[in-house]
């Protein structure tokens, strides 16, 4: 294993070198990496047929302890994007990234806080103070990307509610204050998820002003100095050990123009136990001001005599990664495109992370393999580049993998900033991600249900199979904003983020229910997303069937799906089409 690795290493340092500066040969352009370099081989034998068996090779590669968890910008992580390119490239796809290679780079940090030497320190009304344990009561980082140590003197703290300005709901928690110099407080989720009420924001349905990524980024753009979400499990659709296992360790980010500067100094979560008693020293229920916070023309409260301080000390790591572009050009129309999406990456690996005893059914290592999420993904983004390969298209088909994913879908919208064909030319797209191996059902669920014609075209394709599409169950999770299909929304490409059904053949609703509860609580992001050879992957063959029918019929056809009437990426699709 250590003589494979250096030689991979060797091999990565070469390929790394072909960065859009560098000038190559046309036939060392026309090449992935060559299989020998790669600390696995590609499969002798697969096919154009989309099956359970190819689609559990590729899995299972790409979740192999050997990549590491497929962490960007580490030479394992890289590793496994290259075995991507090389797959590709064995399918007979052409390169569609810089310089006539498979690969676009994707310039990165990484950032790794040391708790041994960092501190986020509350000063209670009394003058005791005391510093949250990292992990056990919060975890903190900064994307400032300038400094190894950044940190500031006490803080005024301000309780903000949802964080959100949203005029389009009438919303604006930080009215009326100057922030600049503040720790804000920010409830997870929104307005309409709290409180069930329909009429708000979107009922139950999280908006993209829910996501924690909006959160922090209005935090900095109203000046503050340090921004703290409290997690709720129900609202965050995920539990404390996720935050524990997603946001320590390094972590990742776009290189940024400014180094970061116009964000605040410090970003974190706190558990809602700590937040509970931060209310309390300061005179206030949580309970009471969350529910304060639920109604409209809410005014954000002080939490009087608190303070907060703190100290980040970061190693900084300036990294390369990179998103894996294949393209298989049309007959007639080769300057139209059908995009294909997955994100390659994962969470890679997190000492002092194993999980149970050795023996038992969830005892895992310290890598985290990311079998479900997103070798799955990954997985089916071949297999079905390899049965369009067998095909004759008129348009053209673009299969990309992203790098990122995990760390705020930065590889996806690098590309949507930085595309290989223009935005305005790619008809539709489809994105996947997050597949559960649970077995053949009846339904296959929609993410971010009744946005646009992709829909009706998925609807009648299952009916051939027999099923149906059943709205996304778990709107207030905010899937649809979780994955990278939203980078391309945004500039107003129609697509289609379709999920595995959850009425299982074998067991109903209520089987496809658990089997779901269980990956989130017992594997997503944690050491035991690890691929089995008991999956059963019948149901995912047959999702990856009518997904490959839905863009292998726009491929070869002159129709531009849109979005419905009324959608909030429409006027950015009219736009980008010249007024279409």
């Amino acid at each position: 294993m250590i003589k494979r690795l250096s030689l991979f290493i060797a091999a990565a340092l070469t390929l790394a070198a072909c960065t859009p500066n560098t000038t190559t040969s046309a036939k060392e352009a026309e090449q992935a990496p060559p299989a020998e370099a790669l600390l696995l081989p590609l499969p002798d034998a697969t096919t154009p047929e989309i099956t359970a068996a190819d689609l559990a090779i590729r899995i299972k590669t790409l979740a192999d302890d050997t990549f590491e968890g497929r962490g960007p910008g580490t030479p394992t992580g890289e590793a496994s994007a290259a075995w991507i390119a090389a797959e590709m490239a064995r399918i007979g796809l052409q390169p569609g990234g810089d310089n006539a290679t498979f690969f676009q780079e994707v310039k990165m940090v990484n950032q790794t806080v040391d708790p041994a030497t960092s501190e986020l320190i509350v000063t209670w009304p009394d003058q005791d103070e005391l510093s949250l344990g990292f992990k056990e009561q919060a975890v903190y980082w900064t994307k400032r990307q300038n400094a190894n140590q950044v940190s500031f003197d006490p803080t005024d703290v301000v309780f903000v509610g949802h964080g959100v300005v949203a005029p389009e709901f009438g919303w604006n928690d930080y009215a009326g204050q100057d922030y600049a110099g503040k720790t804000v407080i920010i409830l997870v989720n929104d307005p309409g998820f709290a409180t069930g009420d329909e009429t708000m924001f979107k009922g139950k349905a999280m908006t993209y002003y829910g996501r924690w990524t909006y959160k922090f980024e209005e935090a900095a753009r109203q000046g503050a100095t340090a921004a703290l979400i409290v997690h709720e499990t129900d609202a965050a659709a995920y539990g404390w050990d996720v935050v524990t296992g997603s946001w320590t360790g390094a972590q990742s980010d776009l290189v940024r123009a400014n180094g970061g500067e116009d964000r605040a100094m410090l970003e974190g979560w706190i558990t809602r136990e700590m937040a509970e008693q931060m209310f309390t020293k300061a005179g206030l229920d949580f309970a009471a001001q969350k529910t304060g916070a639920n109604t409209s023309g809410f005014t954000p409260v002080a939490l009087e005599g608190l303070k907060v301080r703190a100290t980040i000390n970061q190693t900084i790591d300036a990294l390369s990664s990179r998103n894996v572009v294949g393209l298989l050009p049309g007959a007639t129309k080769p300057d139209e495109y059908v995009l294909f999406t997955a994100h390659w990456d994962h969470l890679g690996m997190k000492t002092g992370e194993k999980t149970g005893k050795e023996g038992e059914d969830f005892y895992a290592d310290d890598i985290f393999n990311g079998a479900v999420d997103n070798a799955t993904g990954s997985a089916a983004l071949l297999e079905i580049a390899e049965a369009m390969k067998a095909e004759t298209i008129d348009r053209s088909a673009i299969f990309l993998a992203v790098t990122l994913e995990e760390s705020g879908l930065l590889g996806s919208a690098y590309y949507a900033e930085s595309p290989t064909v223009a935005l305005n030319k790619i008809v539709a797209g489809i994105n996947m991600d997050g597949a559960l191996p649970i077995g053949r059902t009846k339904d296959v669920v929609v993410i971010g249900y009744g946005a646009s014609e992709l829909e009706d075209r998925l609807a009648a394709i299952l009916t051939t199979q027999g099923r149906v599409i059943k709205p996304d169950p778990t709107p207030e999770a905010g899937y649809f904003y979780r994955s990278d299909h939203i980078s391309f929304a945004k500039k107003g490409v129609p697509m289609l983020y379709a999920d595995g059904g959850e009425d299982k053949v074998e067991g109903g609703v209520a089987a496809g229910k658990a089997a779901a509860a269980a990956y989130t609580a017992e594997r997503y992001h944690k050491p035991m997303d690890e691929y089995s050879d008991d999956w059963d992957l019948t149901g995912f063959q047959e999702d990856i069937q009518a997904l490959f029918q839905v863009g292998r019929d726009i491929a070869k056809s002159s129709d531009w799906p849109t979005w419905y009437a009324g959608n909030e990426f429409e006027a950015a699709r009219k736009e980008s089409l010249g007024g279409q």
